[in-house]
């Protein structure tokens, strides 16, 4: 399986993460919206929606979207169970990451620390923390009574709050008023198979 992204993409690292803890192989080819990578025939031809990350399945499709990859790759693992309860839970938590959580946690980072347009102090910045930080007490309230977003093992849902949420503080995000967020956060780098954003470093200051 082949998978586009770009390097410092968290939507993209989610992907990389869940084949790390499952021992999936996947080959990577890293390309670049600044050079306008995106915007070329080619890759319009494989995602018409020009966004990454784009999973080359083992059928030879192209799949788009980090939810569906994530879900289509935990199939029939303890990474998506079966049950419809705990599937419903984990779709729940999938939309409010990409409802609640990731627009503001990543808005922040992009704008601050990765094309440093901005500053923490900026009243955009402050809005999004403040909005960000109101999904962070959610999660914060459901890690208090269990060890995982849904339970007692890791789900996908995990997977995909874990990026943004690692890496708040390249958005001016005090994480250490959440205990048990960063108490789930070392469980989550403590798993096997645990893939850094970059080979070699954690990008995580908190």
């Amino acid at each position: 399986m082949e998978l586009i992204d770009t390097l410092y993409s968290g939507n993209a690292w989610k992907v990389r993460l869940l084949c790390g803890y499952l021992g999936v192989p996947i080959t990577r080819r890293t390309v670049s919206i600044v050079d306008g990578d995106l915007n070329t025939a080619e890759f319009q031809a494989i995602n018409p929606m020009r966004q990454v990350p784009v999973l080359k399945t083992a059928e030879g499709a192209w799949l788009a979207e980090s939810a569906a990859i994530l879900w289509y790759l935990a199939a029939g693992t303890s990474f998506l169970p079966a049950q419809k309860t705990s599937q419903a839970a984990i779709i729940s938590w999938l939309s409010f990451e990409q409802t609640k959580h990731m627009p503001n946690l990543s808005m922040p980072r992009l704008l601050v620390t990765l094309r440093r347009t901005t500053t923490v102090d900026d009243p955009k910045i402050i809005a999004w923390r403040q909005a960000g930080i109101e999904a962070l007490k959610i999660m914060e309230a459901q890690l208090e009574t269990r060890p995982y977003m849904i339970g007692a093992t890791p789900t996908i849902a995990d997977v995909a709050l874990y990026p943004y949420t690692s890496m708040a503080a390249q958005g001016g995000y005090d994480l250490a008023v959440f205990p048990y967020i960063n108490e789930w956060l070392a469980r989550m780098e403590s798993l096997p198979g645990y893939t850094s954003l970059l080979a070699g470093s954690a990008m995580r200051t908190r």
